[in-house]
């Protein structure tokens, strides 16, 4: 038997269905770009605007953040990333091994929903930017009013279906242009508009100390008084925010699909560009900036949305931070609701799984009203998918060190796996139940609700087969990896080798493209640092935006001709 029909039926799969190939995986780098991009979003703009309305005060937030962020560097790491590396699967193949087709499609169709009104309300964001760049009437009601905002958002809409459907490498490329020009756009506006905030509050252009810095965010920024004049959240609260944020893709391991391709487990670690420079920098980037504009426009900051805030901050870099913050969020979004579909129409390519989301998402986010509830969709998403990560989590993790068979349920060929769905009820009572009881923060439900789950699931499946051995059954699956290995070194010798451009021209755009950043962060420094009074500042404000936006135009036309010029070569 020939190697072509020997192979016959694994080429006949889908590869989102089998591991990784090892010639597909990549380094931190990738990783660091990728969650870069995606934790820079438009979305910061917003929570931005949340510490404010919910009453932080200003240590609490720049220690609270940090606290909270690095814990959740340290839950991919430790949580997602070892299982991701560990079987190269996503988390919806992996979840058809261990719970069955009916909990795994259930979960899948919950994932499809989920990710798709994310992507949904990313693209709104970036099409609400381009309504400001074309004077479009804002978009009120929970429905579209005007025909030219739904125009709007099918042009956004297309980009972002077009770089997901190519999958994961699309994704990464285009994340690694977008995430430093958002690192540096983010510091750029709050330096730009940090003046306007010292002038307030301390009559000069510049906080003279550490001092005076803490003044401005006590009195301008995060006051410690909340929307309703009441005294606002602790550090506790801010700390358990930070972490929260993405527990349905650490605790909830949905990142699987992501950090499967890191060729080492310690690469989880690479999250840390998102949540430190994303979460924590673009998060106290974004109150400084709103503060700013609120108070240049004489409104309050919870009254601005994101295309004022980042107008006022970057001049017309501003809409372009919008759009782009939002498409790479809706990009990754999409690419992940495409493989939950991808696994549940399991006989059609995630090419056109990813399509038909896509198309389902652009229409989505014709209707406002899904970006205003995005913020308590993340939150009750979360708390949806723990209990699901913490069942992974116990077959994975904990089953072989108590003696238990990993696999169990698909090694007893069982389509429907009770000690699955029931934990995963259970867990979402128990869950919910504490959050209607009001037992505890909100913000930290997801962690007795995970580990609730395991002791569950671990108790229900010892009753039915998990302490068990099949051992023919491991024998077969053993083999059948084998086969996969081989198979995938089969398919990685007809592969063309990767050269490396390390052309003049190449390298010219690439320092062209970092010299943008560069003279951005300088531009924005002098506004900052060499206004000496009000009438300095505002003349420095204005060359920035005129400059900056010049530098904008410079780096992605330079950034992208480097990249295509790498990818031209391989394809040659």
């Amino acid at each position: 038997m020939d190697k072509t029909e020997d192979f016959q039926q694994l080429e006949n799969l889908a590869t989102e269905q089998l591991p990784v190939p090892k010639n597909k995986l990549h380094d931190w780098t990738h990783f660091a770009g990728l969650y870069a991009a995606e934790h820079v979003a438009a979305t910061e703009f917003v929570i931005g605007a949340t510490f404010v309305a919910l009453g932080a005060k200003t240590n609490d937030i720049l220690l609270g953040l940090l606290i909270g962020n690095i814990l959740a560097v340290l839950s991919w790491t430790l949580i997602t990333s070892p299982i991701a590396v560990d079987t190269r699967l996503s988390l919806y193949t992996y979840l058809n091994k261990v719970a069955g087709d009916s909990m795994t499609k259930l979960y899948n169709w919950a994932n499809v929903i989920i990710f798709t009104v994310i992507s949904a309300a990313m693209v709104t964001v970036s099409a609400t930017a381009v309504r400001f760049a074309f004077d479009i009437p804002a978009q009120l009601n929970w429905y579209p009013t005007n025909l030219w905002f739904i125009l709007i958002v099918f042009g956004v809409g297309i980009v972002v279906v077009s770089i997901a459907i190519y999958g994961f490498n699309a994704v990464s490329e285009f994340s690694g242009i977008c995430a430093p020009w958002l690192f540096v756009m983010f510091t750029s506006g709050a330096l730009v508009l940090l003046p306007a905030l010292s002038l307030d509050v301390l009559g000069k252009t510049l906080p003279s100390d550490w001092n005076d810095f803490i003044a401005i965010g006590n009195q301008s920024i995060w006051t410690g008084i909340n929307s309703n004049g009441q005294p606002g959240i602790g550090l506790v609260e801010v700390i358990g925010f930070a972490w929260a944020a993405n527990t349905i893709t650490h605790f909830g391991l949905i990142d699987m699909a992501l950090l499967r391709f890191a060729k080492k487990k310690i690469y989880g670690l690479a999250t840390s560009t998102g949540m430190m420079f994303g979460h924590y920098v673009a998060w106290i980037a974004a109150g400084i900036m709103g503060a700013g504009a609120a108070v240049i426009l004489g409104k309050t900051i919870v009254e601005l949305d994101p295309g004022d805030v980042a107008y006022y901050a970057l001049g017309w870099s501003g809409f372009v931070i919008v759009i782009v913050a939002g498409w790479t969020t809706a990009i990754t979004n999409l690419y992940r609701a495409g493989l939950a579909a991808q696994a549940i129409f399991h006989r059609h390519s995630r090419k056109k799984t990813t399509l038909t989301v896509g198309m389902v998402t652009v229409g989505v986010a014709c209707f406002p009203f899904v970006f205003s509830q995005i913020l308590p969709l993340l939150t009750y998403a979360g708390l949806l998918v723990v209990p699901v990560g913490g069942i992974v989590f116990a077959e994975h993790q904990i089953f072989p060190k108590i003696g238990f068979t990993r696999y169990w349920s698909s090694y007893r060929d069982l389509k429907f796996s009770t000690p699955a769905i029931a934990s995963w009820g259970l867990g979402l009572l128990f869950g919910f139940g504490l959050n209607a009881l009001n037992v505890m923060s909100f913000f930290y439900l997801f962690i007795p609700t995970w580990i609730f789950t395991i002791m569950v699931y671990t108790f229900l499946a010892s009753r039915y087969g998990a302490k068990n051995k099949y051992p023919e059954a491991e024998e077969k699956e053993k083999l059948r990896n084998e086969k996969i290995a081989r198979f995938q070194e089969h398919q990685a010798a007809r592969e063309p080798e990767t050269i490396k451009d390390g052309s003049v021209v190449s390298k010219v755009l690439k320092n062209v493209a970092i010299l943008a950043l560069v003279i951005t962060l300088v531009l924005a420094g002098i506004t900052m640092f060499g206004s000496s009074d009000e009438k300095a500042y505002i003349e420095n404000r204005e060359i920035f935006y005129t400059y900056g936006f010049i530098c904008t135009l410079l780096y992605f036309i330079t950034a992208y001709g480097a990249l295509l010029r790498k990818k031209q070569k391989n394809i040659n």
